[in-house]
C-alpha cells in the first residue's frame, strides 16, 4: 500500500490535489487568488503530505515524533480519498461534456456549479474518512462452523477465536485491546490464536505496554492462549513505510518475549504443542523473518512429520501461503493474518489478486484456511470495505 508514497505518483497526485484545491478556493472567493495566501497553503499541505517522511527524521520515542506519526496515519486515508474522489469527479466531468457531449464544454465554468461540485466533493471525503476512521476501531465478530473428521479425545467441538494483527504502537494501544478481549471473552473460547504481526516495527511505540500485557492475560479460554510471529515483530527503522537498516537478523526484541509472557501467551516457533492428549497446535516461522539460525525454516512436511495425524491439527501461520503444502502435511485448520482484507477500498480489491485465499474460509483438500483482516491497522488510520474483527471458529469433531 504505501509503495505509492516513494513513487512520483505520490508527489505528482498531492500537487494535482492541490491545483484542484486551489482552483475551487478561487472560484469561492477573489482572496483566494492572492499569491502569499496561496503559498501559506501550499507549505502548509505540503507539511501534511511529508509527515510519513519527516517522522523518520524526528527524536525516537519523543512525543513531538508519536504526534507527527498519527497526523501522517491519518492524512495518508485523507488523501486516498481525496484523491479518489478528485479524480473520478474529474473523470466523469471530461466524460459527461467530452466523450457523451451531454453537457456544454464550459457547464462547469459556470462560478456555482463549481463551488457546488467543490462542496459535494468535500463533504464525500469526510464523509468517507471520518467513517473510516471510526470503523477501524469498530470490531465485529465473523463467525465459522467447520467438521474436521477426527477424533479429539472425546471432544464435541471446539470453539477457537482468531485474532491477528494488533499492530500495537503508534496508532493501537490499550482500548482497543480491552474492547478485543472483551469480545474474546464474551464468546467463552476453548483456545484463543494469535497469528502475528502483534506489534509495528517498534516496541517503545507501544504505549503502556504493561498495561496492555495486563489487559491480554485477562483473556479466559480453557486450553490458553497461543501465538506465531508475522512480518511486522521486528524492530526496524522505517522510512516511508518501508524497512531501513533494520537489526532483524539479530532477532525479536527481548521485550517482545518479557511482554508475551506477562500476557501469559505461549509463543510457537516453528514448534508443536500437543494440547490435554486432545489437538495439536503449531506455530508456522513467518516467511519474510524467519529469526532462525542461518534464516532456515522448517517446510510444512518437516513441522508436521511425526505426529500423530489421527488427532486434529491447527497450524497458526501469519501469512495465507503455502496452502497446498499444508493440506498436503496434515494440516486440518490452517489460521492466518496479514492481509488486513485490504483494509481500504481499493485495496479491498486487488488484495483479492495476491492471495489464495485473501480472507474468509476456504477449503483446500481435507483442510479448512481461515483468514482474519485482524484487529489493528497498518499505514492509514482507517478501515474501508474491511472490518477490524476477531473470528470465532467453532470446530465440530466427527469421531
Amino acid at each position: 500500500m504505501l509503495s505509492l508514497i516513494v513513487s512520483p505518483f505520490y508527489i505528482l497526485g498531492n500537487i494535482y490535489v492541490l491545483f484542484r484545491f486551489f482552483h475551487w478556493l478561487e472560484s469561492c472567493q477573489e482572496v483566494f487568488k492572492r499569491k502569499r495566501l496561496k503559498l501559506t497553503l501550499a507549505i502548509a499541505y505540503s507539511l501534511l503530505a511529508a509527515a510519513i517522511a519527516i517522522v523518520t527524521f524526528l527524536p525516537a520515542n519523543s512525543a513531538l515524533r508519536r504526534i507527527v506519526q498519527l497526523i501522517a496515519n491519518y492524512w495518508l486515508g485523507v488523501f486516498l480519498y481525496t484523491l479518489l474522489v478528485v479524480i473520478v469527479g474529474h473523470f466523469i466531468s471530461l466524460l459527461l461534456r467530452r466523450v457523451f457531449k451531454v453537457l456544454p464544454i464550459d457547464y462547469f465554468m459556470n462560478r456555482r456549479r463549481h463551488i457546488l461540485c467543490g462542496t459535494v466533493s468535500l463533504l464525500l471525503i469526510f464523509g468517507i474518512s471520518a467513517y473510516g476512521m471510526y470503523h477501524a476501531r469498530d470490531i465485529k465478530l465473523k463467525e465459522y462452523t467447520i467438521t474436521v473428521e477426527k477424533d479429539a479425545g472425546g471432544l464435541d467441538h471446539l470453539k477457537v477465536l482468531l485474532i491477528s494483527d494488533l499492530h500495537l504502537g503508534y496508532s493501537i494501544g490499550l482500548s482497543q485491546i480491552e474492547n478485543g478481549v472483551a469480545l474474546i471473552n464474551s464468546q467463552k473460547p476453548d483456545l484463543v490464536c494469535l497469528t502475528g504481526d502483534i506489534y509495528d516495527n517498534n516496541f517503545d511505540a507501544i504505549r503502556e505496554p504493561d498495561q496492555i500485557a495486563d489487559a491480554l492475560a485477562g483473556i479466559k479460554s480453557t486450553y490458553g492462549v497461543y501465538a506465531c510471529w508475522g512480518n511486522h515483530d521486528v524492530d526496524e527503522k522505517m522510512f516511508v513505510g518501508f524497512a531501513i537498516g533494520g537489526n532483524f537478523k539479530k532477532g525479536h526484541n527481548p521485550n517482545m518475549y518479557k511482554f508475551l509472557d506477562r500476557a501469559h501467551i505461549k509463543l510457537l516457533e516453528d514448534e508443536v504443542e500437543l494440547i490435554d492428549d486432545k489437538f495439536y497446535v503449531v506455530g508456522r516461522v513467518d516467511a519474510t523473518r524467519p529469526e532462525t539460525e542461518n534464516n532456515a525454516r522448517k517446510t510444512p512436511a518437516e513441522l508436521l512429520d511425526g505426529l500423530d495425524h489421527t488427532k486434529p491439527i491447527v497450524v497458526l501461520f501469519h501469512e495465507p501461503g503455502e496452502l497446498q503444502s499444508l493440506a498436503d502435511a496434515g494440516c486440518d485448520l490452517l489460521l492466518s493474518g496479514h492481509t488486513h482484507n485490504g483494509q481500504v477500498f481499493p485495496h479491498t480489491l486487488f488484495i483479492r489478486l495476491a492471495w489464495e485465499n485473501p480472507a474468509g474460509l476456504l477449503k483446500k483438500d481435507d483442510m479448512y484456511s481461515i483468514v482474519t483482516s485482524g484487529l489493528g491497522v497498518w499505514g492509514p488510520f482507517m478501515r474501508v470495505g474491511s472490518d477490524a474483527e476477531v473470528v470465532a471458529v467453532d470446530v465440530q469433531f466427527q469421531k
